[in-house]
């Protein structure tokens, strides 16, 4: 009785240490992500922060002077900007829903045993390994009045199409590209999901008769929660923060039918020179972004059984 007395106290000892030496190997690991973070995300976020409450003349000629939250009411003021956030948010409601659907749909035949399907995954990542600078400017040539797409609607006896140059179209030749670019590589992410999914599920849901549709939503959707819920997440950001393709195709054009949040806020800073305005835009940009990404959170949240 008195040793395991003592040998109590001494286990929970060692218990502790243990839990402090993985605590510290943690620190460790962790600390350059961390100073990453820090220098990358948080710094420039507390920057543009303070920014945004100065006032200065374009260029830097007169030092800045603190304005408050005039920058902001400018910005609200201004139907452009608000058009600009309009834009913004119908831009991500359509390419977001667009490219998940199409990844999730693609991941879910690739996991099926069909023949070379190794062969069909990889031709679908291929956009992903091309440098999205190349990619806009194959797209431009391709969607160009002269560029070999028209000649193909004209060669079958159809109307060329102004795809970039048109107020009415360029926005979709915008969500074409960036979808042609990330549909592929949130497949990967979601076919991992797929692969880890319990065989045995399946094999109930057989025994239970149940039909594809059914299985995909009692079953398949359920269990790739979580993956889903980060592919969601960070397609939305990289959305919300689409840039190279507006200023590669268009420049914002034509008539601003394709300036989004981030490529005005650009403009507005090196384009305009006026840093404060810029800055207020990018946190204006930076909280529709975290409120719909806790949206998300929230939708897709699991459940919690009650103990």
């Amino acid at each position: 009785m008195a040793s395991s007395t003592v040998s109590a106290p001494a286990a929970g000892k060692r218990r502790r240490a243990g839990r402090r030496q993985e605590l510290g190997w943690a620190a460790i690991f962790l600390s350059p992500a961390i100073a990453a973070l820090i220098v990358l995300r948080v710094v420039p976020t507390v920057g543009a922060l303070s920014q945004s409450l100065y006032k200065a003349f374009p260029g830097g000629i007169i030092p800045a002077t603190f304005h408050g939250l005039g920058n902001y009411e400018s910005l609200f003021a201004d139907p452009n900007f608000v058009g600009t956030i309009v834009r913004t948010l119908i831009f991500n409601v359509i390419i977001n829903p667009l490219q998940i659907t199409l990844a999730l749909l693609l991941a879910v035949l690739f996991v099926q045993k069909i023949p070379a399907v190794g062969v069909w995954r990889t031709l679908v990542f291929v956009p992903v390994t091309v440098p999205i600078v190349g990619s806009c400017i194959a797209w431009g040539a391709a969607l160009n009045p002269n560029g070999p797409i028209n000649a193909l609607i004209s060669a079958i006896g159809g109307n060329p199409q102004p795809f970039l140059t048109s107020p009415n179209q360029a926005l979709a030749g915008i969500i074409l590209l960036a979808s042609w670019i990330g549909i592929g590589y949130w497949m990967l992410f979601l076919i991992s999901g797929l692969q880890a999914i319990p065989e045995e599920l399946y094999d109930a849901a057989k025994i239970d008769r149940a039909g594809a549709i059914r299985t995909f939503f009692s079953i398949t959707v359920p269990m790739l929660k979580r993956p889903l819920l980060f592919v969601l997440v960070a397609d939305t950001v990289a959305n919300f923060v689409l840039f190279v393709p507006v200023q590669l195709l268009t420049q914002g054009g034509p008539q601003n039918s394709t300036t989004l949040l981030m490529f005005d806020a650009y403009r507005t800073t090196y384009g305009y020179g006026s840093r404060n305005l810029g800055a207020a835009e990018v946190v204006i940009l930076t909280v529709i972004m975290i409120f719909f990404v806790l949206l998300q959170f929230r939708l897709l949240r699991e459940e919690r059984t009650p103990r």
